[in-house]
């Protein structure tokens, strides 16, 4: 019996998530310079024409990588980093820190990507990458309030982004530097990470 055919919009979608499948493994294999508009549809089985009609150019097409990154991402991270304040538990504590390298070391291209558009005003991902960056901050902003540490001032508000900003960016650097392989231990990244947010959090703490 055949199953029901899909409406337009659901085809729709399904051919724009098969363009981002192929996006990913094309950057993966290849690098940026791999990535052109007719390889990512010849690998998703379409006309090259019908790219167009999901991404305007390829700059569009990797911000809808770094969008589904992230985003599966943070949403992974919450639920972690709440549970491992809520339980008290040390491993999931390491987790919160091992999955984001994790992430980056399954898509190395997209983080490089991103980190020199930030700081590449040509780049016609600079706004992209910039508020990826604010949105990293602002969402373990938010899990840190959510964890009870204090947001009552302005100045508490602040301290909270930086310490926010302050993790994410020693997150980055060590990333980077397990990519070139000057920390090829993971996990001792990831134990390095823990005593730093230790110290961290510890500003937080009124007295």
């Amino acid at each position: 019996m055949a199953g029901t055919p899909l409406s337009r919009s659901e085809a729709k979608e399904l051919t724009r998530r098969r363009l981002i499948r192929a996006g990913f493994a094309i950057l993966d294999a290849e690098g940026e310079a791999g990535l052109t508009t007719g390889k990512v549809a010849k690998a998703a089985g379409i006309a090259q024409s019908s790219f167009y009609v999901h991404f305007k150019d390829r700059h569009e097409l990797l911000r809808a990588l770094g969008d589904q990154a992230g985003e599966r991402l943070r949403a992974t991270m919450r639920e972690v980093r709440l549970k491992a304040h809520t339980a008290g538990d040390a491993e999931r504590h390491r987790d919160a820190f091992r999955i984001p390298l994790e992430a980056i070391c399954r898509h190395p291209e997209l983080f490089r990507i991103g980190l020199r558009a930030r700081h590449d005003p040509s780049s016609p991902l600079q706004d992209f990458a910039v508020q990826t960056v604010a949105a990293y901050r602002a969402h373990l902003a938010a899990d840190l309030a959510a964890m009870g540490f204090p947001t009552g001032t302005e100045g508490d508000r602040r301290r909270l982004e930086m310490v926010a900003d302050g993790i994410n960016a020693l997150t980055t650097t060590m990333a980077l530097g397990h990519l070139e392989g000057r920390y090829p231990d993971l996990e001792e990244v990831v134990d390095v990470l823990v005593a730093f947010s230790k110290g961290s959090l510890r500003l937080l703490i009124p007295g």
